[in-house]
């Protein structure tokens, strides 16, 4: 994957293009390069369960500085909150959407939510030209009002990482393109753009199916701030598998199609979910807990699009506003 991301922005910056149809698919190949960096390698380096070595999960978890975004920032928005708070509103930010966009039936819902399965595709496709851009900025500044970056001059230390390594990715991504492409710019920076829209494309399509969809739960706290189940239920119930047969999909996507069993073993590298499924999948039956899952990623993406529209046009039966 590193090598799928490296190698076309190589050819790129080695002057050699001439051709807008060229340079565009270098930059797509790119993009899958991109999309597996995230869902596979940095993933499970971030979590810890690249390698036994922290010292290697550490340095692999840089790989995600490399693509744009930062490990620090992901950490606190994906391990912490996504991983402890799955589906519930407000405080998983994987459904902390902007106002255009509702992905539970607890958010606020607008007229326009109505055509959310239409327009959210192209959303997806601009997550990470704005994650590489703004979002980690704006995430920064949020995740420290919310108690995180608390040691003395951490959170300026935690800024100046951010802005260091985004000069160093947009210096070989666009800037030395810009400088030795002999095209207009303005095609280089619709190349660059392209890369991001596949990259965004697929990986919250990839992320976003095994959570928003209509057999996941939506739980809420109670007035105490706590739910009903416990945290291992509460990921059974707020979490769906797909496309479990097709082992080279499991291998382009870092495994998460098994995303139950990443969200029940995060500590554990994606490699061994095939197997593991099969023992979640017994143990949930003996004990009568949900364990869902989709034969086909198409299928799960369809699921989907019907979760979105439901958002879209009415509020979800009581029976689903929390874990049974």
């Amino acid at each position: 994957m590193l090598t799928v991301f490296f190698a076309p922005l190589i050819i790129i910056n080695s002057g050699i293009v001439l051709s807008p149809l060229m340079l565009f698919i270098l930059y797509i190949i790119s993009a899958f390069g991109m999309a597996g960096i995230g869902m596979g390698i940095m993933h499970d380096a971030i979590h810890g369960s690249y390698s036994s070595s922290k010292r290697i999960n550490k340095y692999m978890g840089y790989t995600l500085n490399l693509i744009g975004a930062n490990a620090i920032v992901w950490k606190i928005q994906h391990n912490v909150l996504h991983h402890t708070y799955t589906n519930i509103d407000e405080a998983d930010d994987d459904i902390n959407a902007p106002f255009f966009l509702r992905f539970s039936p607890h958010a606020k819902k607008y007229w326009l939510h109505q055509f959310q399965h239409l327009y959210v595709w192209l959303f997806y496709g601009l997550s990470t030209i704005s994650w590489v851009t703004a979002k980690d900025f704006v995430r920064i500044v949020r995740y420290k009002k919310m108690g995180f970056f608390n040691e003395k001059n951490e959170l300026g230390k935690v800024i100046l990482k951010v802005v260091g390594w985004k000069l160093v990715y947009f210096s070989y991504t666009l800037i030395l393109p810009l400088l030795v492409v002999p095209l207009a710019p303005w095609i280089i920076i619709l190349a660059f753009i392209s890369m991001h829209f596949v990259t965004g494309l697929l990986i919250s399509t990839i992320f976003q199916t095994a959570h928003v969809v209509p057999s996941t739960e939506f739980p809420l706290p109670d007035e105490n701030g706590l739910i009903a189940n416990d945290w291992s239920i509460h990921q059974l119930a707020t979490t769906s598998n797909f496309s479990p047969r097709s082992r080279f999909f499991s291998w382009l996507i870092g495994g998460l199609n098994y995303q139950i069993e990443h969200h029940l073993l995060p500590n554990i590298c994606h490699v061994h979910y095939r197997k593991l499924s099969r023992i979640v999948a017994e143990t949930a039956k003996e004990y009568g807990i949900p364990y869902l899952t989709k034969k086909t990623f198409v299928a799960a993406v369809w699921d989907h699009v019907k979760m979105l529209r439901q958002l879209g046009n009415m509020e979800l039966e009581p029976t689903r506003q929390g874990i049974k």
